[in-house]
């Protein structure tokens, strides 16, 4: 049965540790909604109340607009393996970018990663477990490096041009924290 709690236990923590992938939720007033899958070891613990996730250069830059327009971010965890569970955190969103002055602050607790856009941090305001008895078993073969891959081929530079014109816009035209150059 579902269970919420105010902050993060140590089981839950190890429980997050251990998982391979996770999903971010987000939303504007209006728009679409966005729900990203995300690997690659990008994800923190920082303490019970605080999470969070090295953001890499993708084909959008939703999540950014939607926490510039409304703050609220849910993040998922579902288990795939042999110990059913599936865990939410609810809270608010914050972006930090290689120009905001606690980046070396945030960034220190990541892998540095090509292509790496901002940290977003979630306050965790609440979290609800359930038991995910309806989510398949399944096995990693291993993670993908493409997205990585990708960067390096662009190089700063060519990364830095993408993002102008792919990351600068949400795709329901609301300004992400890319500012124009």
């Amino acid at each position: 049965m579902a269970s919420f709690k105010d902050s993060l236990t140590p089981e839950l923590i190890d429980f997050i540790n251990s998982q391979p992938m996770y999903f971010t939720a987000s939303a504007a007033g209006n728009g679409r909604i966005n729900l990203s899958p995300k690997g690659i070891d990008s994800f923190r613990v920082i303490n019970e109340n605080l999470v969070g996730y090295l953001d890499l250069t993708g084909s959008g830059n939703e999540t950014s607009a939607h926490i510039l327009a409304d703050g609220r971010l849910t993040i998922m965890f579902c288990s795939f393996g042999d110990k059913p569970l599936i865990l939410r955190l609810y809270g608010r969103g914050e972006i930090v970018r290689p120009d905001h002055p606690d980046w070396e602050r945030w960034s220190a607790g990541f892998r540095e990663l090509p292509g790496q856009r901002q940290i977003i941090l979630l306050h965790v305001e609440s979290l609800q477990t359930s038991c995910g008895f309806g989510v398949p078993m399944m096995d990693l073969h291993e993670q993908r490096t493409t997205l990585i891959d990708w960067a390096e081929k662009k190089g700063s530079d060519g990364v830095a041009d993408y993002q102008q014109k792919k990351n600068a816009v949400s795709i329901d035209g609301l300004p992400t924290s890319v500012s124009p150059r």
